[in-house]
């Protein structure tokens, strides 16, 4: 049988979180009103920049990591997973990666998060490989900025074609969950899509175009 791949979003769809509690976390671990004032600040903004694109929001939201450092962030992962991120997952996420594994699948986290706070996380579950987001770091201090490529819509579908020709898998052959619409591109780069926990735009569209349809929840 020929290797295959199952690809997963993380935040709604293994976890019910989002790169906005990541950096909640990492903000009130550094007990930093400041910053957190001028997250509540820049809510509108952010809902604006998501209805264009979520890489926009990314590139937007990612902005308040701004001088937080890299070695800070790394060394509080861990903690990150097991107060913010465990605590959120579904408990049909672990039996859906267990199901797959049995079934020859190699598990591809794809996620719009950053490395640093899922990538530890992400290794705990038993992932064979992990594509997220990068924020750039000069001196070992944040940036903000997002190096390229932004992991968003249609680039991930473009990380799906990159792996599957990385490991020389078929990607009609493969697999895809998502919840959200905005990964309509990620799940049509895949033979197999699945709607997981879908939000009502994205189970719309996986009733008309005959997806299954699965609730980890």
């Amino acid at each position: 049988m020929s290797r295959r791949l199952a690809f997963y979003d993380f935040d709604g769809t293994l976890v019910s979180s989002n790169v906005v509690h990541q950096y909640l976390w990492y903000a009130r671990r550094a007990r930093s009103p400041l910053r957190l004032a001028l997250l509540a600040a820049c809510v509108p903004a952010f809902l604006l920049a998501d209805r264009v694109s979520r890489g926009l929001f990314n590139q937007i939201f990612y902005l308040h990591y701004r001088g937080l450092r890299r070695d800070w962030l790394e060394a509080n992962a861990a903690a990150l997973a097991d107060e913010c991120l465990r605590p959120r997952m579904f408990p049909g996420a672990p039996q859906l990666l267990r199901r797959n594994r049995e079934e020859g699948f190699l598990n591809v986290l794809l996620t719009g998060s950053l490395d640093f706070a899922v990538v530890p996380f992400a290794r705990s579950l038993g992932f064979d490989r992990v594509v997220a987001n990068r924020i750039e770091f000069r001196d070992g201090v944040a940036t903000g900025a997002l190096l390229e490529p932004v992991l968003a819509g249609t680039q991930k579908a473009v990380a799906i074609a990159a792996l599957c020709s990385e490991y020389n898998v078929e990607s009609m052959l493969c697999r895809a969950y998502s919840d959200d619409l905005s990964d309509l591109p990620m799940l049509e780069a895949v033979g197999h899509p699945v709607a997981a926990n879908p939000k009502p735009s994205l189970r719309t569209v996986a009733e008309k175009r005959g997806w299954a349809v699965a609730d980890l929840r």
